[in-house]
């Protein structure tokens, strides 16, 4: 078995977490590698879209957003975790900036949002296509920066040696003094088994975590799959596509076939999509010109203003297939999206394996059983940057 390269750390995955982890880590110092399962484009953190929260607003702070973060978990995330997460978010998005991201500005400042669960306006837009401005910029500074690319090259094995870890990813075995998985989650394998819709890219198949699970590190909540409230239900084109959140921060309310409103439509994911699975169950819910359970999304509420600067992508969409959302009610129903479980790590996001580091949607904790919408990206780079740095300082110890 030839080695293709020796190198002091080795990421796994291209997404949001695995390139702010490969850019930390290269401008540390280290000699960075990055393998991933398809191109180096290929990831769900470009399909976000809602935005990334951080408190900038003068009725926020790092500790409210903790305390959010920990309801909507319904006490089940790691603080230390979570304190990590809130106190770094306002200087993760300055460094997004400087990478080039430009967040949406009005009046002076960034334009919030409140998200779900979220006790104050502190989600930050790149109009509608946020997560796909970080995961570029994000991807620039990686190719720039010298940071040696693997794509196709989905990981088969890890294994520990005398100075660190062999990966065989595709047709390469790499040795690295340290490993960062950022891989993701499994919701498109878990939906295909299901028979269910899922907004998920087709690489999250999770494979990545039963490896790191073989190799002996521990995990938790793997069973806590969130469901996204607002899945795309009608047109055929929009199934599976995850209506952006921001449409209920920007006025639009869930109603039932009576067009009474029936839950609080900025409550935490898990409660409002149980209440619309429970609505349906009812016999309260509308059916899809195909026959597909639904409740209505009154996109009509929001104004022309906040749609074209907030919600353009979304609007193109609908349009596209012959509806306009600022006109008539959309059809939605609740999607498969993301994992909340996933392997345990620390404050600098080692696992419980010595050298190896996961962050982003693999790795659990941060969220305990259910994700506060914005904190998914907010995790990535934050988790993804302490990953990089301490995976860098232990290959040089």
């Amino acid at each position: 078995m030839s080695v293709n390269g020796s190198f002091d750390v080795l990421v796994i995955g291209s997404g949001a977490s695995g390139l702010a982890a490969a850019v930390s880590a290269e401008r540390a110092g280290a000699r960075v590698a990055l393998a991933t399962k398809a191109s180096i484009q290929s990831c769900n953190s470009a399909k976000a879209q809602g935005g990334i929260q951080a408190a900038f607003g003068e009725d926020d702070s790092p500790d409210q957003h903790a305390q959010d973060v920990w309801k909507s978990s319904h006490e089940t995330a790691n603080m230390k975790l979570v304190e990590v997460l809130t106190t770094e978010a306002p200087s993760a998005i300055h460094w997004l900036e400087e990478l080039g991201v430009t967040f949406t500005k009005e009046n002076g400042g960034y334009r919030l949002a409140r998200c779900g669960g979220a006790s104050a306006k502190r989600l930050l837009q790149v109009g509608d296509r946020t997560g796909h401005a970080i995961t570029k910029a994000l991807r620039d500074a990686a190719e720039s920066g010298g940071v040696t690319l693997f794509p196709k090259s989905p990981l088969a094995e890890l294994s520990q040696t005398e100075h660190g870890w062999r990966a065989r990813a595709g047709e390469h075995v790499i040795d690295a003094a340290t490993v960062i998985l950022a891989a993701g989650g499994r919701c498109y394998a878990v939906a295909e088994e299901r028979g269910e819709l899922s907004t998920n890219h087709p690489g999250a198949t999770g494979e990545v975590t039963k490896i790191a699970l073989d190799a002996g590190a521990e995990a938790r909540d793997l069973d806590a799959l969130q469901y996204h409230p607002n899945g795309g239900a009608w047109p055929e084109t929009m199934q599976g596509y995850s209506i952006p959140e921001t449409t209920r921060a920007y006025g639009a309310v869930l109603l039932n076939a009576d067009e009474e409103e029936f839950t609080d439509s900025l409550g935490p994911r898990d409660v409002v999509s149980q209440a619309i699975v429970d609505e349906v169950a009812n016999g309260k819910g509308v059916e899809t010109p195909d026959g597909r359970p639904a409740v209505y999304l009154d996109t009509t509420r929001i104004s022309q203003h906040d749609a074209e600067l907030s919600l353009p992508y979304m609007l193109r969409r609908y349009r596209a297939g012959g509806i306009d959302p600022l006109r008539e009610k959309i059809f939605t129903y609740p999607v498969l999206h993301y994992q909340n479980g996933g392997l345990v790590i620390d404050a600098d996001a080692e696992t419980t394996l010595e050298g190896v580091y996961a962050c982003g949607e693999i790795a659990g904790g941060t969220h305990g059983r259910n994700r506060m919408m914005g904190n998914s990206l907010l995790e990535c780079v934050v988790f993804g940057r302490r990953a990089g740095r301490a995976a860098a300082e232990k290959a040089r110890a």
